[in-house]
């Protein structure tokens, strides 16, 4: 996510179970004692970088984990609750026609990915009880939208819950991307997850999230002006909430190919990292992308700094101090920002982070 200003930036999210005893044999009867000693239910809450291989495959493996062993059923996801709802349909088709038209309203978003349909067909060949909870605004809203409520009056539903949380879900969208409101998209992500983790009546859960959505120490990522999406919810739940960030799986120590870029009237060789989406988070924006620039520290240590920020774990590469980075910004209307950050070893909310600097 792009860094307004040290002031600007973000991250994560979890909770805990319901109370009485019974006794029985087998491991599952003792899951439920365990269960039911608790209060209310826990949050398992894991930060990730989208549409990364390394970092889905892990997620497949916790999911299959926290399924089979714990008995878990209910999986949160960074996704508009009326795809959640179509997936939940899905998993009880005989065929890929739903996940597949999802997939193609996906088309210029971070989810159009083959890795992505592979980690919802592992989910539903391999953990088939899964029931999604979608506590996203409403991306997608005039497709996924408009056809799930469009299916929801053709089975007469148009007076249930699924109508009514569908058609708040694209007026959320709706307000969203009208008015690119982050603040909003936070806030909104947060009175989704609650409703709808507290209508499980105890009930464990594990959620998949951006990395800037699962921080429980920190702001949201555009504006940091309000606690993102972990932090409020470790507010309300406290221990229940569990976080951990999996985007160190995504890291590539070696670059895609090899660049000559030309700065000042010197040339330098220029490691090209690739590209990662904005869109769904910055809808001004559609991608950045990375380039390390070797042996350059030297020739701009001294320049002045802006104040502009970006952690460590936006990048897709290791980073080390003593380097610079060319970052490409690609807006929404096709024209490209570029900045030039420098890794000094400083910190932001306690993370470390490159700050941009001025090339004349």
């Amino acid at each position: 996510m792009r860094m307004k200003s040290k002031r600007n930036k973000k991250t994560i999210l979890i909770t805990a179970i319901a109370g009485a005893a019974i006794l029985t044999i087998g491991y599952f009867t003792v899951q439920s004692v365990l269960k039911n000693s608790r209060s209310s239910g826990r949050i398992f809450l894991y930060g990730e970088q989208h549409s990364v291989e390394n970092i889905l495959k892990r997620e497949a493996e916790l999911w299959s984990s926290h399924y089979h062993k714990d008995g878990f059923r209910d999986l949160f996801v960074e996704l508009p609750y009326y795809t959640a709802e179509y997936l939940n349909i899905w998993m009880k088709s005989d065929d890929d026609a739903i996940l597949d038209s999802l997939y193609e309203d996906w088309a210029g978003t971070a989810l159009y990915s083959q890795v992505v349909l592979d980690f919802y067909r592992q989910i539903k060949s391999e953990c088939p009880e899964t029931v999604f909870h979608g506590t996203d605004v409403g991306h997608q809203y005039n497709t996924t939208g408009k056809r799930f409520l469009e299916y929801l009056a053709s089975t007469g539903q148009q007076q249930s819950e699924l109508y009514r949380l569908s058609q708040e879900n694209i007026r959320q969208g709706e307000y969203y991307y009208q008015h690119s409101d982050s603040v909003y998209r936070e806030n909104t992500m947060v009175q989704n997850f609650i409703r709808e983790f507290d209508s499980l009546n105890g009930a464990d859960v594990m959620g998949i999230y951006g990395s800037a959505h699962t921080n429980t120490a920190a702001q949201d990522i555009v504006t940091n002006s309000v606690p993102c999406m972990a932090n409020q919810l470790h507010k309300k739940y406290g221990d229940a909430l569990h976080t951990e960030d999996l985007t160190s799986l995504a890291l590539n120590s070696n670059p895609y190919r090899i660049d000559t870029i030309k700065i000042g009237g010197k040339e330098y060789t220029a490691s090209y990292f690739g590209k990662a989406d904005l869109s769904a988070v910055l809808p001004d924006y559609q991608c950045r992308e990375f380039w390390r620039l070797e042996n350059a520290y030297d020739d701009f240590k001294d320049n002045a700094a802006t104040g502009n920020v970006l952690p460590y774990h936006n990048y897709p590469m290791p980073i080390e101090t003593g380097q610079i980075f060319i970052i490409d910004y690609t807006k929404a209307d096709g024209s490209v920002v570029r900045e030039y950050h420098r890794s000094d070893g400083s910190t932001w909310q306690g993370s470390l982070t490159t700050e941009e600097f001025i090339v004349e």
